[in-house]
């Protein structure tokens, strides 16, 4: 049989009257095998990279945290440098002048933990005796227990002062070793003595001139924004201090100084270090004063001023210079808290800044996105 010319073969479906989509944005989306594989290769590798910190935390710690805090003191050493100070030595100049700072922190702090140290036992007993308070709640709350089938208690047991055997375990954890105090230091200064050469090798590793634009935009903008979190939040964390000590004065607390250096190094560990000093408080409180209202003034207090800083002072600040999500910083400070330790908590903002940076221009805005709802 001849076709004609202006006739057209139909496919079998098509001829046989079967409906075909009317375009291909009808079809289902289809998961290809080689996006799986990439996925699951991503994952894996994630997986693996976790696993390495947390194993070898004694040595990715130390260098990461001289890193970090190497990059944010890097402006400090810029600017003496075009005084005409030898890079090598702003390096140790500055490097010294944190470890004095730091020393005189816990000169302050280790002074009242000292003294209260070797009255450990009085005050145990002391606190013992104050909470007794809390006898009657705590009966209740055990013939609660019995009455839902808990767990067998002698009902109306007094207060009962827990164990001391977590303290060891939690020195332990909270302390880094000699060997890592020494990576830490030697890194840092040899990071600040040595990062404007750390910065070319960087740039020049890329022969693509627009990648090399690239890489050093996203250096100086780490550099920018690292130094200037470090110097609002050690200016915030200061004033934290100090209204925490003047709080504690004017409430009567013994050792307002030591009291509040240690509020202001406790507030560089974010939701962690406030928690903690107001459990600080609300103890020395409690021994201090004859009643528990006036032993929780101090810690009250102190609440109130966690609240506004939190939530007023250190948002409007930071949040607007730097554009942190709150849930974003909160996933951090767990994850880091959990991989490694109070230190991870420290790191968590400033690797989340980082990690910002980056995608901000390795994943730029003009790329393709979401349609608008």
């Amino acid at each position: 049989m001849r076709v004609l010319p202006n006739e057209r073969a139909l496919p079998p479906k098509e001829a046989a009257g079967a409906p075909l989509p009317e375009s291909k944005s009808e079809l289902p989306p289809v998961i290809r095998r080689a996006e799986v594989v990439a996925f699951a290769l991503v994952t894996l590798l994630i997986i693996s990279v976790v696993a390495v910190l947390y194993v070898a935390k004694a040595f990715f710690l130390p260098v990461v945290t001289a890193f970090v805090v190497g990059t944010m003191l890097s402006p400090a050493a810029g600017y003496l440098e075009r005084h005409r100070v030898p890079r090598a030595l702003s390096a140790v100049l500055i490097v010294s002048a944190v470890s004095t700072a730091l020393t005189f922190m816990v000169g302050l702090i280790s002074s009242p933990l000292i003294k209260w140290s070797t009255q450990l036992p009085e005050l145990g007993s002391l606190l013992k005796d104050k909470l007794h308070v809390f006898d009657r709640p705590l009966a209740l709350w055990q013939q609660l227990q019995s009455l839902i089938g808990g767990p067998d208690t002698i009902s109306g047991a007094p207060f009962q002062m827990p164990k001391f055997d977590w303290v060891q375990p939690a020195l332990e954890f909270l302390s880094p070793t000699f060997t890592e105090f020494l990576l830490f230091f030697a890194t840092l200064v040899l990071f600040i003595a040595s990062w404007q050469d750390l910065r070319r090798v960087l740039i020049l590793t890329f022969a693509d001139h627009t990648a090399r634009l690239r890489t050093l935009r996203i250096l100086n903008e780490i550099e920018e924004h690292l130094g200037g979190y470090l110097l609002t939040v050690t200016m915030i964390n200061l004033g934290v201090g100090i209204a925490t000590g003047l709080i504690c004065a004017i409430t009567g607390m013994p050792s307002p100084a030591g009291l509040g250096a240690l509020a202001a190094t406790l507030n560089f560990f974010p939701i962690i270090g406030p928690i903690a000093m107001f459990v600080v408080l609300t103890l020395v409180g409690i021994i201090a004063f004859p009643t528990l209202d006036a032993g929780l003034m101090a810690s009250l207090a102190f609440a109130g001023l966690t609240f506004l800083e939190g939530h007023f002072v250190t948002p409007t600040i930071i949040g607007r210079r730097l554009e942190l999500n709150a849930l974003a910083v909160f996933i951090a400070l767990a994850f880091w808290t959990w991989l490694w330790g109070p230190m991870g908590g420290f790191l968590s903002s400033p690797l989340l800044i980082v990690g910002l940076i980056l995608k901000e221009h390795l994943m730029p805005e003009d790329s393709p996105q979401l349609p608008q709802d």
